[in-house]
């Protein structure tokens, strides 16, 4: 039987919210990438600091 994926917040690998490093285990891949690409898109004209808030708000946190 597959093991369906859930994006949710993570409640290890997390710095504020835990939005990153959910995107991170979901994905597969290291957190660090999706903390730069949003340090990146906050610089590059702001929407960053937005669409983090937003994941923040959206995404379910972990039930561990």
């Amino acid at each position: 039987m597959v093991k369906k994926k859930k994006l949710v917040k993570s409640s290890e690998n997390k710095i504020i919210f835990g939005v990153c490093g959910g995107l991170g285990e979901y994905f597969e891949i290291d957190p660090i990438l999706f903390r730069l690409s949003f340090i990146i898109l906050t610089f590059a004209g702001g929407g960053g600091i937005l669409i983090y808030l937003l994941f923040a708000l959206v995404m379910p946190s972990s039930e561990k």
